[in-house]
């Protein structure tokens, strides 16, 4: 007996064994809407934000706390920037929290509180680029768009077998995605090709058992979809050096002050340091930067902070005022808390708490 002919692999065939899989196997996820229901487009759009570079299970708790202090758009648009970039605290990459922040200052001012279906007005909002613009206008308003991030560019290198590296392939590897877009049911393939991609079509050792496009799969067929996408060696993060200033007074409180309103951490609290540079800073040297007078001496150890394009190394000096107290905010270090101190000021008060008085 023959067997039965192969269905041709066309867009809607691949959408329907999506979605069927999708179906049985979607993520609980705080942010999402469970079947039958109306997302929300303030959760969806707060919820992708704080996903940029940022793991699911960091955002969940996160996200409930967030959603319970601004439960509404309009709510955040009238918060304090300074009480949102402390919530913020330990999300990392603040520029989000500033623009998540002003988005929602825009869209009262600008759409009158009502976040924007299209594409195009979507991208036109601070913090909204073409992924997040994508995302929102299909899972919240069920537009025919893709989000293509790289659980998405990694399923369409697998399944057209795109053996060019990344970053060069990503234009190809977004034509192919969205290919897919579409007609009905938008915001459920949006999220399904991201579920695909987080649990089944993983880095490393995916679940080509549990794939619903094995079948169809060329970088399965071929035998290498664990090593696609191909991927350009990196270049190592350049390192720079800075020299804290930890001053305290005769209560104890130690001097923070407040970083650029642009900028790296910018608008955040920080403990006064030397510019940050390639070269080691002897304390001698460094001591031409201090915010006050006193008798500094260098702490034992060091922090070390990775940001995305540089690793930081910060040795710590420790000094008390002796010319009275320098303009500035004082905080004892139990009231650390109070302000929104990025985790690399973290880990230098961490090293002090450590050190003899």
């Amino acid at each position: 007996m023959k067997a039965a002919p192969k269905s041709p692999v066309t867009p809607d065939r691949l959408v329907a064994l999506l979605l069927a899989w999708y179906d049985e196997n979607r993520r609980a996820l705080p942010w999402r809407a469970v079947p039958g229901e109306t997302a929300d487009p303030y959760r969806v759009w707060l919820s992708e934000i704080m996903l940029q570079q940022t793991t699911v299970a960091t955002v969940t708790p996160r996200f409930g706390q967030f959603l319970a202090r601004w439960p509404t758009l309009e709510a955040l648009a009238a918060a304090p920037l300074d009480d949102v970039l402390h919530e913020w605290q330990g999300l990392g990459y603040y520029a989000r929290a500033r623009n998540l922040h002003r988005c929602a200052q825009t869209v009262v001012t600008t759409h009158g509180g009502a976040m924007p279906a299209d594409e195009t007005a979507l991208r036109g909002l601070p913090g909204i680029g073409a992924y997040t613009a994508a995302a929102i206008a299909a899972i919240a308003f069920d537009r025919p768009a893709i989000a293509v991030d790289g659980n998405v560019e990694r399923v369409m290198a697998r399944f057209h077998c795109i053996e060019t590296p990344l970053p060069a392939a990503k234009k190809e590897l977004a034509v192919a995605a969205r290919a897919l877009a579409p007609t009905m049911r938008a915001g459920d393939v949006a999220q399904a090709l991201m579920d695909l991609g987080a649990t089944v079509c993983t880095p490393r050792q995916p679940l080509c058992g549990q794939c619903p496009w094995r079948a169809d799969c060329a970088g399965y067929a071929a035998g290498f979809a664990p090593v696609l996408p191909r991927r350009v060696p990196r270049v190592a993060r350049p390192v720079r050096r800075g020299l804290v200033f930890w001053l305290e007074d005769a209560q104890g409180r130690v001097l923070l002050r407040r970083r650029p309103a642009t900028g790296l951490l910018a608008g955040m609290h920080e403990i006064p340091s030397t510019p940050w540079r390639a070269a080691p800073w002897a304390l001698e040297e460094g001591l031409a930067h201090v915010p006050a007078a006193a008798d500094w001496r260098l702490l034992a150890g060091e922090v070390v902070h990775v940001f995305t394009h540089f690793r930081l190394d910060l040795q710590v000096a420790r000094g008390r005022t002796v010319d009275g107290v320098p303009d500035g905010d004082w905080s004892t270090p139990d009231r650390f808390g109070d302000y929104a101190l990025p985790t690399v000021m973290k880990k230098v008060a961490a090293l002090v708490g450590g050190q003899p008085e």
